[in-house]
């Protein structure tokens, strides 16, 4: 096995490990503090993980790919949350908040 392909071996394990202490941590935390009763149902929404997930994926593997991908099915997945919370507000903000996401997102994938 080459050493890069270890390398993003090594990485996708460390993501993944630190995913799933996450989740463990956010059930638990849920079953100590219940989100929905500080407000914070969001928090525990099942279309929330993976987002939470393309997260730690792109904060913790060098390959940004598996990480944008995951990025991009939230976004397809939770479009009609995001039209309504940017709906209320200017026709601007969509195609501006667009452009600033896509933006960071490829300033990440070419570090």
């Amino acid at each position: 096995m080459s050493a890069a392909k270890a390398n993003n071996n090594k990485d996708t394990y460390k993501a993944t490990a630190i995913t799933l202490i996450v989740f463990g941590v956010l059930y638990l935390a849920d079953k100590l503090l219940h989100f929905s009763t500080l407000g914070l149902s969001r928090v525990m929404n099942r279309d929330n993980f993976l987002l939470y997930t393309a997260i730690i994926f792109l904060l913790f593997k060098h390959d940004k790919s598996v990480g944008l991908v995951l990025i991009g099915l939230w976004l397809i997945l939770n479009f009609g949350l995001i039209t309504a919370l940017l709906g209320t507000m200017s026709a601007y903000l969509l195609p501006v908040a667009l452009l600033v996401v896509g933006g960071i997102l490829y300033l990440v994938s070419t570090r």
